[in-house]
């Protein structure tokens, strides 16, 4: 017997978009006493990549990405960001543009250029002069999406967009308002607030 096709492919961005919150919200967001990576505490975590390496979530994250991409008119040619996070997101992204005949090659920015073989520090065939959207899961101060930007204008590319899955509203978009950004989600819409205590 044939599998019915996931609703998701029939449904509404905003049915779609409420799939995901409810997906973030039950897989990505923990409660407890963490150490963030600059060394700051917190009371939630959130680890999107349970979400951007699920099978929904992962199909769910691309077309956000690519309707708010068509829906702002913003023409791109390729998509990608800082290792590890916006890779299985890049990935998603390219493999649903080609299905949809709005092709979009996938990159990957290194933390540091590999010591070995070309060396390369952009991997993924990125051509010199491409229209990139800088994609990230989580952006915070948004310091390392800013290296990826950087990273990407230096190889002679322009950044038409930079989006995340979650804004934790803690500066990212302060750092990025030079570019066209836009988070799927901020934290604020993903986080109980009486179970994150400030």
């Amino acid at each position: 017997m044939p599998q019915r096709a996931p609703a998701a492919l029939h449904a509404t961005p905003e049915a779609r978009r409420a799939r995901l919150l409810d997906i973030l919200r039950e897989r990505a967001v923990s409660y407890g006493d963490f150490t963030l990576a600059s060394g700051r505490k917190s009371s939630y975590y959130i680890d999107a990549r349970v979400v951007t390496l699920h099978h929904e979530g992962a199909h769910l994250i691309a077309r956000a990405i690519l309707d708010f991409l068509r829906a702002e008119g913003i023409e791109a040619d390729a998509v990608g960001g800082l290792a590890i996070g916006a890779d299985p997101i890049a990935g998603a992204i390219a493999a649903l543009s080609h299905l949809e005949a709005s092709p979009l090659s996938g990159f990957i920015v290194r933390k540091e250029s590999k010591g070995h073989g070309t060396g390369r520090l952009i991997e993924g065939g990125l051509a010199s002069g491409s229209r990139v959207v800088v994609v990230d899961d989580v952006i915070t101060t948004g310091a390392s999406t800013l290296a990826a930007i950087r990273a990407v204008e230096e190889f002679g590319c322009k950044v038409v967009a930079v989006t995340c899955v979650i804004d934790r509203e803690e500066g990212g978009a302060q750092t990025l308002r030079e570019y066209r950004f836009r988070p799927l989600f901020r934290v604020s819409e993903l986080i109980d607030r009486g179970a994150a205590r400030t």
